[in-house]
């Protein structure tokens, strides 16, 4: 019996129960850094199955690694699990948990003490929080082959079209007066903050494909007769590739600056999240996933040109490591991800059989990348072509 059939039977003895882990995950879902009970349901059943669970790691109090098998290579499947506020698993982290989970019980199960190892790595908060981000940063992905994951979504797409992105924080301080009383005592550090999204404005026109600049204003005074003294606005910025993102940081700093001396106001510009880098699809690994996924009926196709789905965490995975990050639909293209009607989709009938398609494409994947060198040596420059 071929290991690809074998993959194929023992998913079909896990559905029920990996649809069970799907469904507990979607009934109950908690945010960012406080997923407790998705990390304790994920590491139970990674133990059951003789996984060694380290839990906290890189420091963060819901995220684990879990390891089985001996020496190298090492494939790693990325298990996102947090929700979203108010809208539950409207991104489908739910059924990215239970495929990554499902993948990683298969492959283990029928490797026969091969050499090679598989790698479970619980991820946080994704949705803003950077858990891969920083785990990348402690080191938990050093030493790994390949990284392989997939998300749900209104598309079906070889590979995922992620910018770079990463928020800013931006205040002004002026000089408090009365606006009628002493009015040229003032310095208006809200005027300097709405000039500056209107230089952002104009900046905004000459931007690159795929670069933009969103700007909420957080704080912009406390009484409408008092001119403001200090004045904070939050900018998101987003750029196709991770060097573009730098560029446009840049740019935001001297608008900044520039407002800051025209208005006579003082001001500071700080990261205020996680940098998220751009996605590097490794071709040779996403090609090996689609001619699985394609077993079960289901074709991808590259991307439609000039449509980005947002940003991801898994980009600075990919910076270091070969992986994938296909997009799967659950609900037709007239869709979208971060509504009422994708969690929905999330649990439905549709969303199980993706799931157990998937499951079996990763892990077969994950059985390529163990036992191909060609394929890792293949996957790896290609990886440092990029770099360079």
């Amino acid at each position: 019996m071929s290991l690809y059939h074998r993959i194929g039977e023992e998913v079909a003895r896990r559905a029920d129960a990996l649809w069970s882990v799907a469904s507990t995950l979607h009934a109950d879902p908690e945010t960012a850094f406080d997923e407790h009970r998705a990390a304790a349901l994920l590491t139970g059943e990674l133990e059951g199955a003789g996984f060694e669970v380290r839990r906290e790691a890189a420091g963060l109090p819901t995220a684990f690694t879990a390891r089985s098998g001996r020496g190298g290579p090492v494939v790693a499947f990325p298990l996102e699990y947090d929700a979203l506020p108010g809208l539950g698993h409207a991104c489908g982290h739910n059924l990215i948990a239970a495929a990554g989970l499902g993948a990683a019980l298969v492959l283990n199960a029928v490797w026969d003490g091969a050499p090679g190892t598989v790698l479970a790595v619980g991820t946080p908060a994704e949705e803003g929080g950077g858990g891969k981000a920083l785990e990348v940063e402690a080191g938990v992905f050093d030493g790994v082959d390949a990284a392989l994951m997939f998300h749900p979504g209104v598309y079906d797409w070889v590979r995922a079209p992620l910018t770079a992105q990463e928020q800013y924080r931006v205040v002004f301080r002026g000089r408090a007066a009365h606006p009628t009383g002493n009015p040229t005592e003032g310095i208006d550090a809200l005027a300097a903050l709405i000039e500056l999204f209107n230089v952002l404005s104009v900046l905004g026109r000459r931007l690159p494909e795929g670069s933009h600049v969103q700007g909420i204003i957080t704080h912009g005074g406390t009484a409408t007769n008092i001119v403001p003294e200090y004045a904070e606005g939050r900018f998101g910025l987003r750029a196709l590739t991770t060097s573009a993102l730098d560029e446009l940081a840049e740019r935001l700093a001297t608008a900044a600056e520039g407002v800051a001396r025209a208005t006579g106001t003082a001001v500071t510009v700080e990261r205020a999240s996680v940098r998220y880098e751009h996605f590097r699809d490794s071709a040779p690994l996403s090609e090996r996933f689609a001619g699985h996924l394609d077993r079960a009926g289901i074709a991808l196709a590259p991307p439609a040109p000039g449509v980005y789905l947002g940003s991801s965490d898994i980009g600075n995975v990919s910076g270091r490591v070969p992986a994938i990050h296909p997009f799967v639909a659950i609900m037709d293209a007239g869709g979208s991800d971060h509504t009422p009607e994708f969690a929905e989709a999330a649990a439905s009938q549709r969303a199980r059989r993706v799931l157990l398609a998937v499951v079996e494409a990763l892990a077969c994947t994950a059985a390529d990348v163990l036992g191909d060198a060609g394929l890792r040596g293949r996957a790896r420059e290609e990886l440092r072509q990029a770099e360079g």
